[in-house]
């Protein structure tokens, strides 16, 4: 072997070394309505929906409480920082996320729980069902309007620490998100979480009317198709 060659040989493995040992990139998070998140690094709730909106952003829904505009978005177990709110309304109840698409691995079906679609408002007396961070799946029936023009009340159980921003489903179709949940030292002593609960769910037609209306983050909105 010529000289030369030794030497370009010789330098080629620290190159070779470097690469072998060089930490690799963490998968982006599967998320979907029904996935924890940790907004402003310190409010647990759940995602509603994810999607894109009329520019093509990848857009994601939670509670207007969990945190206001500019507050970071973390998927709970990953780490790292996948987003912040964009836009929110706390009249209405619900608070959007723009997520950075490398970051994130957008589903339909998130731990099994199928969003196909928005749907309509639900009725009274309607099977919904809903996957909160604290609670799970769970189903339930609509009961009476809520006491905010856009919100209804359902017998689902939530609990303000995870649930909050939860999807609310009828027939796998979105019709809403839980705008709050009940704080757990109010529960009777012996009440397991997931029990029934008389909550308030912003309408996805109300949030879809008014971002529409204002034309930033979210207009247009469509979930991950199934």
């Amino acid at each position: 072997m010529r000289l030369g060659h030794l030497r370009l040989a010789i330098g080629f493995v620290p190159l070779l070394l470097a690469g072998l040992l060089a930490p690799t990139a963490s998968a982006a998070p599967p998320l979907g309505g029904g996935a924890r998140i940790i907004v402003n690094a310190s409010a647990h709730c759940t995602l509603a929906a994810i999607g894109h909106d009329s520019t093509g952003e990848l857009i994601g829904f939670t509670a207007s409480r969990c945190g206001g505009v500019g507050a970071p978005v973390a998927a709970e177990g990953n780490g790292g920082v996948v987003g912040n709110v964009g836009a929110a309304n706390e009249d209405v109840g619900y608070a959007v996320i723009k997520f950075d698409p490398v970051k994130v691995a957008p589903i339909a079906a998130f731990d099994g729980f199928p969003i196909n679609g928005v749907g309509s408002d639900p009725g009274f007396g309607q099977q919904a069902c809903t996957e909160g961070g604290a609670s799970g799946v769970v189903c339930g029936l609509i009961t009476v309007p809520g006491s905010k023009p856009g919100s209804i009340t359902a017998n689902l159980p939530a609990w303000e620490l995870g649930d909050d921003g939860a999807p609310v489903t009828v027939n796998g179709q979105l019709v809403g998100l839980t705008v709050t949940g009940h704080v757990a030292t109010l529960v009777q002593p012996g009440a397991m979480p997931g029990g029934q609960a008389q909550i308030r769910v912003a309408l996805f037609s109300a949030i879809t009317n008014d971002v529409n209306a204002k034309g930033g983050p979210g207009a247009g909105f469509a979930p991950i198709p199934a």
